[in-house]
């Protein structure tokens, strides 16, 4: 019964690690921006939540919508007032990432001086487990997580398919100036990258904060997760950095039927080496050709 636990247990995290990753990879996979603020991002939007619901005492929908106003204005600004800057004056791939690096240690710091640093949930009738069987408690969250993801997921595919902004989103990944030849905006299609790519991870956030709980440093273990399932699930490839963002999620959580918590990150890197090792390219990525 006790593996049977892990096992849910294992979906629900699972399903919020693809949701950051799929956020990340969509991104980093259009604009080959380094966006280490992703964590922020995610911190940012789980806190409103928590506002909205507990000081505010608004229903939980404007609470959700709080959260994404707040995580696609700052990627939408983040992008505009830092990145595009750095990009005019050819700034290196490095210099993109230490500014990032630096605004993710800004907002955990603000973050922190505005709700404390200590932990905070958010408390719902969804969060409260039901014993389903003997010894073995569900939260309805863990389905409702599953679910939202796959309608993510669905509605991200549909919208790179068969939208015109999708389709130039996808040239933009492949070739820059082909997207310029054919009279679009790449300033314009970044800031679409940003604002889906936020979007995506809102859900994780709102589960995050009525499950596990918060604190303001969690960002850093979401952006570790984004960027193991995006070399893992294969660089460039949303499904695969979401597959990758469950599987990290079940190993995970199945591994603690074996071995103690303290190991949780450890199998995260272990995964993410067997892939470098074994298969550089990752799920569903390119292998380079020389």
């Amino acid at each position: 019964m006790l593996l049977l636990q892990l096992i849910l247990n294992g979906l629900q995290v699972g399903a919020i690690y693809a949701l950051t990753a799929a956020g990340f990879s969509l991104i980093f996979g259009s604009t080959k921006i380094f966006h280490f603020a992703h964590g922020a991002t995610f911190t940012i939007a789980a806190y409103l939540f928590h506002y909205a619901l507990t000081n505010l005492g608004l229903h939980w929908t404007l609470g959700v919508a709080m959260a994404a106003g707040g995580a696609v204005l700052f990627g939408i600004l983040l992008d505009r007032f830092m990145y595009a800057p750095i990009q005019r004056h050819e700034g290196s791939f490095f210099t993109v990432f230490v500014a990032s690096f630096g605004i993710g240690i800004v907002v955990e710091n603000v973050i922190g001086m505005v709700f404390g640093r200590s932990f905070i949930s958010v408390s719902t009738s969804l969060s409260r487990s039901v014993e389903l069987l003997p010894d073995l408690y569900v939260s309805p969250l863990v389905g409702l997580a599953v679910l939202t993801s796959l309608v993510c997921f669905v509605a991200v595919h549909m919208f790179l398919m068969h939208t015109h902004a999708g389709m130039a989103l996808r040239a933009l990944s492949e070739n820059t100036e082909l997207v310029k030849t054919f009279g679009l905006s790449p300033r314009r299609l970044s800031a679409y990258a940003f604002a889906l790519g936020s979007v995506l991870v809102v859900p994780a956030a709102i589960f995050t904060a009525s499950s596990s709980g918060l604190n303001p440093a969690v960002g850093h273990h979401v952006m570790l997760i984004s960027l193991a399932a995006t070399i893992v699930g294969g660089i460039g490839s949303i499904r695969g950095a979401a597959f990758a963002g469950l599987l990290i999620g079940m190993v995970e959580n199945v591994a603690l039927w074996q071995v103690g918590t303290q190991w949780s990150e450890a199998l995260t890197f272990a995964v993410l080496f067997f892939f470098i090792i074994f298969r550089p390219s990752g799920f569903f990525g390119r292998a380079a050709v020389s």
